[in-house]
């Protein structure tokens, strides 16, 4: 599906791999989870508290937030996987922020550019809102032609359900995948904790699954409790869940 320049370019993680007996390597057969923690830069304690999970757990920056340079650089050497959480066009009224990425506009790849820039050490961008920007094939090709260029990844939020991103990513042979789960539009201990379960059960079925939460207090409480404990999964970052999102669509075409 992806060239073979592209595929290469990311090296596989040692959280993929387990010692078999007489130390042979074999691919590991527990279920997989990633999480990524959305908004980071823009709120100072939420964000200390979020770097400080475990490094495995992703995060992605607001490009515009006037820490994030720093607090992401920061992030790269505390071992997290770092991305950029560009903000594009939604459905209605509200705001994504500042140079959001809109359909048609002209200099939506210098937008993007100063968006990656804004963030040293990104492995890839996820979208910041963009429900209406990420249904538009049409305005998603540049994009994804940058990320091309640059060996980024492209992970989708999904923030609508006919998001185009995955299949555009694709075209362009650009790795990408999309959320499983969001993890706390319910702000409460029960809701969010119930909604890493449910991560959970997913990775169980399908052998892989990814969430998205944010830095607010109490999910980063329940997070950080949770990951404490043995559910039967192992967590990785989201560029290798990508990866093996894409490994299992291939073997199921192939069938």
């Amino acid at each position: 599906m992806f060239p073979d320049g592209l595929r290469a370019s990311r090296p596989i993680l040692a959280a993929t791999v387990a010692p078999a007996p007489g130390g042979n390597v074999v691919p590991s057969t527990i279920p997989a989870i990633a999480i990524c923690i959305d908004d980071m830069g823009g709120d100072a304690g939420g964000t200390a508290k979020a770097m400080a999970l475990p490094r495995d757990v992703t995060l992605s920056f607001l490009p515009y937030a006037a820490a994030t340079p720093a607090l992401a650089l920061q992030s790269k050497e505390m071992g997290h996987e770092v991305l950029a959480h560009v903000p594009m066009e939604p459905i209605g009224p509200s705001d994504p922020g500042p140079k959001a990425l809109k359909i048609g506009a002209a200099d939506n790849v210098d937008r993007l550019a100063w968006a990656l820039a804004r963030v040293p050490g990104l492995s890839g961008i996820n979208n910041h809102e963009g429900s209406k920007f990420s249904g538009d094939a049409a305005s998603l090709v540049p994009v994804v032609q940058m990320l091309s260029e640059r060996r980024l990844f492209f992970f989708d939020s999904r923030t609508i359900g006919r998001s185009q991103i995955v299949r555009v990513s694709h075209q362009h042979g650009v790795e990408s995948a999309g959320r499983d789960v969001f993890l706390d539009n319910v702000l409460t201990d029960a809701a969010v904790k119930a909604r890493l379960n449910e991560l959970a059960d997913k990775a169980k079925k399908s052998g892989i699954a990814i969430a998205i939460g944010h830095p607010h207090g109490v999910t980063l409480r329940v997070l950080a409790s949770w990951l404490a404990e043995d559910h039967g999964v192992r967590l990785v970052p989201v560029s290798e869940a990508i990866r093996l999102k894409t490994e299992r669509s291939q073997l199921l075409a192939a069938r």
